[in-house]
């Protein structure tokens, strides 16, 4: 867990350069203007079709208790939506200039043998993106069982982050075979960033910053991991 805490040192640091916190700040602000506006003008669509998904309550005079989970429903799901096209956002846009800035400063010895980065980088986003997405609406009842809201979230969002960030941290410095070895050597380590920048994403003015946080973390993590395995095998850098 020391390079896990480590990679969050670092992350954070990064953050108070003009360049990686403009980074940052446009994809989510981005996502968060288009999906309020697609809040605003599908809201009334959305809420019926919660309502039509919701089980119906037997008791008469309680509606207001279906509209009310309809409504909540339907912020989850935006809320879903809002953080994958965050998500989405700096892994294909922001999270190559994030490396470069990374890499010159921190990492300028470790060469650069990836291949097909960016179809590699987007293939990966998508993919873990939609089962993201699919199951987050199919998951979305489950969040009026008490409890559930305080661990499900959390968990899902640890997946996604882990799933695309450990790929797209190594994919312009590593060769496949490197690549394979380290996530397998490096799976706890990933999962446990995973966890801690979900969590993050969770903290009101803090989840602005998540999404390139999480790449960060992730690209901390995984150029230090790729340095040490290329140094213990005798690898030129």
């Amino acid at each position: 867990m020391v390079e896990v805490f480590a990679a969050f040192t670092r992350s954070l640091r990064d953050l108070t350069r003009p360049e990686v916190l403009w980074q940052a700040l446009w994809p989510p602000l981005l996502a968060l203007l288009l999906w309020l506006v697609a809040g605003y003008v599908f809201w009334a669509q959305g809420v019926a079709l919660m309502t039509r998904i919701l089980p119906q309550l037997p008791w008469s005079g309680w509606e207001w208790v279906a509209q009310w989970a309809a409504a909540f429903l339907v912020l989850a799901a935006c809320a879903a939506l809002m953080y994958f096209t965050a998500i989405l956002l700096v892994a294909v846009f922001a999270l190559p200039r994030l490396i470069n800035l990374v890499a010159a400063r921190d990492y300028p010895d470790l060469g650069r043998h990836g291949e097909n980065v960016f179809w590699g980088s987007l293939g990966n986003t998508l993919g873990a993106g939609g089962i993201f997405v699919l199951g987050s609406l199919v998951l979305l009842p489950l969040l009026l069982i008490p409890g559930v809201l305080l661990v499900l979230p959390l968990a899902w969002g640890a997946w996604l982050n882990q799933r695309t960030f450990r790929f797209d941290a190594l994919a312009e410095h590593a060769t496949r075979s490197e690549m394979q070895g380290l996530l397998r050597a490096k799976r706890k380590q990933f999962y446990a960033a995973g966890l801690g920048t979900a969590a993050l994403a969770h903290v009101p003015l803090l989840n602005l910053l998540a999404p390139a946080l999480t790449a960060l973390v992730f690209v901390h993590l995984g150029l230090a991991a790729l340095r040490r395995q290329r140094q213990q095998s005798g690898v030129e850098l």
